[in-house]
């Protein structure tokens, strides 16, 4: 290990659905938080981690900040602004627009508060014309005053080193936090829940997503090592939801587990038996037991 070698935790943020979680996997080369085009899409904070020659990140993925609906988007947007004060570098991510909407106007807000330093990165610029990009970078640095301001594209992976080198600027000295070959501190368990639930995001239409919940009943290695048998139940708030999760003859169901076991056998790197089955629990986003039971509350300090 160098001497120099420098570590901290880094908080991703921005609004639901700028791509946060495809730069976290773009960095980390592996899959480790679910993409979807639908909002909500990440619930609760997961750590991943970056080590290199030069030091170690540890980034949050936090929940969207947005203005909260019900119990769950309470829990969210409590994670996500509690994360900013614990952390030694916040990256922004923003679309590229030269319209900031109150959305954005409300994350500036909380971050002038905070006195730690603030990367933003305009992500998808691979969408736009390059002459453009100067606007969006204009547009922005009149809202705050950012430490650094960088144009990426994490789908195309264009300009994702520069923000590592960025991060690293201002990252203290400091020890390996997890060994050099941790990717996550999450359990398996939840990854398999949060890869069958993005699954399920694709599947299904607009409507259902933001009311599942993806438990894991039984996750059980056979004695040759060769298979895991994985039941999991997939819940939503109505019944007539759980006719759409199901599909004509079963074939929705069928679609999201078959989907869902070539991530899961990809992740575990062996094969695969994965049981589903829907329940419904009406309302359960505003039930503090029913989000306890699914993993979505605080630890308390």
């Amino acid at each position: 290990m160098n001497n120099n070698f420098k570590s901290g935790f880094v908080a991703l943020i921005g609004r639901p659905n700028v791509g946060k979680s495809t730069l976290m996997n773009q960095l980390i080369g592996q899959k480790i938080a679910i993409t979807s085009k639908k909002p909500q899409t990440t619930r609760n904070k997961i750590q991943t981690v970056y080590t290199c020659d030069e030091g170690q990140i540890v980034f949050l993925d936090t929940p969207g900040i947005h203005k909260a609906k019900n119990k769950l988007g309470e829990y969210m947007v409590n994670v996500a602004e509690k994360t900013l004060k614990e952390v030694d570098v916040i990256l922004w991510l923003v679309e590229p627009d030269t319209f900031i909407g109150a959305g954005e106007r409300h994350i500036a807000e909380q971050l002038q508060k905070i006195d730690v330093p603030v990367i933003l990165v305009i992500n998808k610029t691979d969408t736009v014309k390059k002459e453009d990009v100067l606007l969006f970078i204009d547009t922005y640095r009149k809202l705050m005053d950012f430490d650094e301001i960088i144009p990426a594209s994490a789908l195309r992976g264009q300009n994702t080193d520069m923000v590592v080198d960025e991060i690293f600027k201002y990252l203290p000295e400091g020890p390996m936090y997890y060994d050099e070959d941790t990717i996550t501190d999450q359990p398996m368990r939840q990854i398999v829940a949060e890869l069958i639930r993005e699954k399920a995001l694709h599947a299904l239409n607009d409507e259902i997503p933001h009311g599942i919940a993806v438990t894991i009943e039984s996750m059980k290695k056979r004695p040759n090592g060769k298979l895991y048998d994985i039941e999991a139940t997939i819940v939503c708030e109505r019944d007539s939801h759980k006719g759409i999760i199901i599909g004509k003859k079963g074939a929705m169901l069928k679609k999201i587990g078959t989907n869902a076991r070539y991530e899961i056998e990809q992740q575990l790197e062996t094969k695969v038996n994965l049981q589903l089955w829907v329940k419904v629990r009406k309302d359960w986003r505003d039930s503090e037991l029913l989000m306890k039971n699914y993993g979505y509350m605080e630890e308390k300090d």
